[in-house]
């Protein structure tokens, strides 16, 4: 299902970021990230990193302001 959704999205000459653990990939995308593997409990949270920081540089990009609302607690406590 997901080399015939990178299929369709390059049909529509859209650009293909693909984050995963292979050496190898078998479809065709623009650029891959690769991550390396680790417990299989852990790997949720090593593939989130490159997507935070994908996220982050995004929203540069675009001139949004990453810190808003300012000092947003990022944590919450329960007395």
């Amino acid at each position: 299902k997901n080399l015939s959704s990178i299929a369709e999205i390059k049909a529509r000459k859209g650009p293909v970021l693909a984050i995963g653990q292979s050496e190898v990939l078998e479809a065709d995308v623009d650029d891959y990230i690769r991550v390396p593997r680790s417990h299989p409990l852990l790997d949720p949270i090593l593939m989130l990193i490159p997507l935070q920081f994908l996220a982050y540089h995004a929203a540069l990009a675009r001139g949004c302001d990453v810190d808003k609302p300012r000092n947003l607690a990022k944590s919450v406590t329960v007395e």
